[in-house]
């Protein structure tokens, strides 16, 4: 199968990549994160795909140019609860839409390596974004590789980031490390 693999950093990305290529499909990365705040966190983050990419000659498709307006407009009118499936839906969405238009069979995420998300939510999300472009959604639970994929990429000294990626989580983030001095 021909699976486009929308990634969110180049950590996760190790082991889902991995095995992928070990169960005989051809992969391809995607990486759309408008979500990412501000842009030199993305640019770390992109590099670290980058590196991830050709240790693994793994072809990596990079979104336009930095757009965070795309994040920003999906989650404006929002209360904050609800803003990580509103971020997903964005991010899959656009996956899917990429994956039909380039001729792949079906798309997955290296968001379903986290033990911090919400995998029957993005399973859903990723479902409607498959039926609404007529591409397949491949689910694969990753988890059990969330330590190794950390490990090989500390090996790799790929940059790893201390939280999601908003502006949201990056304040909730150090509102929990001033709490806790």
């Amino acid at each position: 199968m021909k699976i486009l693999l929308h990634i969110c950093c180049g950590p996760c990305a190790i082991y889902c990549v991995d095995n992928l290529q070990r169960s005989g499909d051809k992969v391809e990365g995607f990486f759309y994160n408008p979500n990412i705040h501000p842009i030199n966190e993305y640019d770390k983050r992109k590099e670290a795909v980058v590196k991830v990419s050709e240790k693994l000659n793994l072809p990596v498709h990079f979104y336009a140019d930095y757009n965070f307006d795309d994040y920003f407009m999906a989650i404006a009118f929002n209360d904050g609860k609800d803003r990580c499936p509103l971020c997903w839906q964005l991010r899959l969405k656009e996956t899917a839409k990429f994956a039909k238009a380039n001729g792949f069979d079906a798309f997955t995420t290296t968001l379903l390596i986290s033990p911090y998300q919400d995998h029957n939510k993005i399973k859903d999300i990723a479902a409607q974004a498959a039926k609404d472009f007529k591409v397949d959604f491949y689910y694969q639970d990753f988890r059990p590789g969330f330590r190794q994929s950390h490990k090989l990429s500390k090996e790799m000294q790929l940059y790893h980031q201390k939280y999601c990626g908003c502006i949201y989580s990056e304040k909730e983030r150090r509102l929990a490390t001033d709490a806790a001095k």
